[in-house]
């Protein structure tokens, strides 16, 4: 019995400080979107500069998740969580010492991007799952809603700080709290007094075959096809146009600043919740179904942004609905990954899929420009997603429903 107490208080520790790591590394790379007004006139940066070290660090995380995710399998999540934490407190302490360009681009472009890869959402998800493998759905849910929840308070403490003491005051305090956790993840990421690494440590059933090997292997479960191209069609429709176009089409729509911050935190606070309540659903319930639900509740969103016009409660509905439906998909996916593939290669699986949803972002981020370019305004980006989603939705419900895997297949 206390055996089992103390893996329990230790499965909910790593679930713990996953979430306060996404938090802090999410929140490290919101503050750009604060400083980049300020940037503009005390370096005089163009806002397209700035955008391309965001866009640059993007990228660099993409590429890295399934890198992430192959070390996770192998090495646990305690060195590349401390790692990350280490990496970003550097590039934001090393950012209030920056004065040209080509600084920015080595310090956030370069070593913010390695941090922010290595704390990634797929490395916290799988170690929350071997944390909890009989309850994956919520584990991997509450952990990941980190990436949400943490802005919800630190960009606010950021904005404050960085109103009052500068811009450089509240990078500061970034670094110096990523820095300041770093040492503590590590510590605690062990069973105390024997110094071993917990339950982030990989299974030994961790395939040893080749990093190219694997993903072959992967890339042919027709479960795991269903579930990368449903997930780059999360990305179009949620970092891509939602987080990319959603406060211009507010803007359009002749909301103030005010109203459109208030609508987007408001969509934020339900997707903290949305992840939580998935997870905990997807442990009881078909995930297949579960995850097609999502995304037609996500298409019946759009269709409330479509006639939004310049009804604020309006606005304010689809940010409620959305908000419960974007990010849920993430605990679902996460456990559909480990029932068909299993919990042994669940790391480098989701980093994969993490990528994949970071190509679908930069994807939909570009085309709903290009559609606002062509026919100036919103309703044609907004069609288009509705019908991104339903086919995201008819294509999960041909999942099955395997649980999880201990051992490799």
């Amino acid at each position: 019995m206390g055996a089992n107490a103390a893996n329990h208080r230790l499965g909910w520790l790593i679930v713990g400080l996953g979430f306060l790591a996404l938090g802090l590394t999410f929140s490290a790379r919101a503050m750009l979107g604060l400083a980049m007004p300020i940037w503009e006139e005390e370096f005089g940066w163009t806002r397209s500069f700035v955008s391309t070290g965001a866009s640059v660090a993007l990228l660099s995380m993409a590429v890295m998740a399934p890198i992430t995710g192959w070390l996770v399998d192998r090495h646990g999540a305690r060195p590349l969580l401390a790692g990350g934490l280490a990496l970003t407190g550097a590039a934001m302490l090393g950012t209030t010492v920056i004065t040209t360009a080509w600084q920015f681009m080595l310090v956030y472009g370069v070593v913010g991007a390695i941090g922010f890869g290595l704390v990634s959402m797929n490395a916290v998800a799988t170690a929350s799952a071997r944390a909890f493998p009989d309850r994956v759905g919520l584990a991997s849910g509450v952990s990941s809603s980190g990436s949400t929840g943490g802005q919800l308070v630190f960009v606010p403490l950021a904005a404050a700080l960085i109103a009052a003491a500068g811009w450089r005051a509240g990078y500061a305090a970034a670094g110096i709290l990523c820095l300041a956790l770093a040492p503590i993840v590590w510590w605690l990421l062990t069973d105390g007094g024997a110094r071993k690494e917990a339950n982030t440590k990989p299974d030994t059933a961790a395939p040893s075959r080749g990093i190219l090997a694997e993903a072959a292997e992967i890339l042919r479960h027709p479960a795991y096809l269903v579930l990368l191209i449903s997930f780059v069609i999360c990305g179009v429709t949620t970092a891509g146009v939602i987080e990319t176009h959603l406060v211009p089409y507010a803007a359009a729509c002749g909301f103030g600043e005010v109203s459109s911050a208030t609508a987007y935190g408001t969509l934020s606070f339900f997707n903290l919740l949305g992840m939580i309540a998935a997870g905990w659903l997807s442990d009881r319930v078909h995930r297949g179904r579960l995850l097609a639900l999502i995304y037609m509740m996500r298409a019946t969103a759009f269709v409330l942004l479509i006639y939004v016009g310049n009804d604020f409660a309006l606005l304010m509905a689809f940010a409620v609905l959305f908000g419960v439906f974007d990010y849920s998909t993430v605990p679902v996916t996460a456990g559909l990954v480990a029932g068909n593939l299993g919990l042994h290669r669940m790391g480098f699986a989701m980093g994969i899929l993490v990528a994949g949803h970071g190509v679908g972002a930069a994807a939909g981020a570009f085309a709903g420009g290009v559609l606002f370019d062509a026919f100036a305004d919103y309703q044609v980006v907004w069609i288009v997603s509705v019908a991104l989603a339903i086919a995201a939705a008819l294509l999960t419900l041909t999942l099955s429903e395997p649980r999880e895997q201990t051992v490799p297949a």
